[in-house]
């Protein structure tokens, strides 16, 4: 696979216990002038859409969501790293927090350019993240998928997170992401690894 795409499987529950192959959904990540394009495939499991008309919309977890987190690769501890959580849904709704620590937001309702459509049971998603919202540094990251609610609300992720509930805001289990940035100035030419 070339070195400005890469695959994230979300293949388990949040405390790591294997999930079916048919719940398991994909995100494509890949480096573009315009930023990092984040292609989801996920199952559709019909839960209800957020009130309101796509676009941003507060407390998106609480629905049908992908989550992905991207970190900064920094010499500060895992209290202070930066990082975004960025969190798409099935019916075309998204928020984006820019966060300076664990669970330390400094921006929320950032705008993205995001698509997404339902075909039967399973929904794709596209966005594209501009380079100026990712924090400096390589990037780690892990995702996620939420869907159901009460008893039945289901945790997924890519790598899973310690504890006794589900926490996705643990910088230290993100994973390095062997992806290069591109710059708009130059353009094809990798900046970060």
């Amino acid at each position: 696979m070339p070195k400005n795409r890469l695959i994230l499987d979300v293949a388990k529950t949040w405390d790591g216990r294997p999930i079916a192959f048919d719940e398991r959904v994909m995100l494509t990540l890949e480096a573009t002038d315009a930023g990092l394009r984040v292609c989801i495939d996920a199952p559709f499991y019909g839960d209800p859409p957020p009130p309101g008309p796509p676009g941003s919309t507060d407390r998106l977890w609480e629905f049908e969501v992908v989550e992905l987190f991207l970190a900064g690769c920094t010499e500060t501890d895992g209290d202070h790293v930066p990082y975004i959580e960025i969190e798409l849904s099935p019916h075309g709704h998204h928020l984006v927090l820019r966060l300076e620590g664990v669970r330390r937001v400094v921006e929320t309702g950032l705008e993205l350019n995001y698509e997404a459509e339902i075909e039967g049971d399973t929904w794709q998603g596209i966005a594209i993240v501009p380079w100026a919202y990712l924090p400096a540094g390589a990037l780690s990251a892990n995702a996620y998928a939420l869907c159901g609610a009460g008893r039945k609300r289901r945790y997924l992720a890519m790598v899973p997170v310690p504890g006794s509930r589900p926490d996705f805001h643990q910088p230290a289990v993100f994973q390095r992401l062997p992806i290069g940035r591109r710059s708009p100035s130059r353009r094809g030419g990798a900046v970060d690894p």
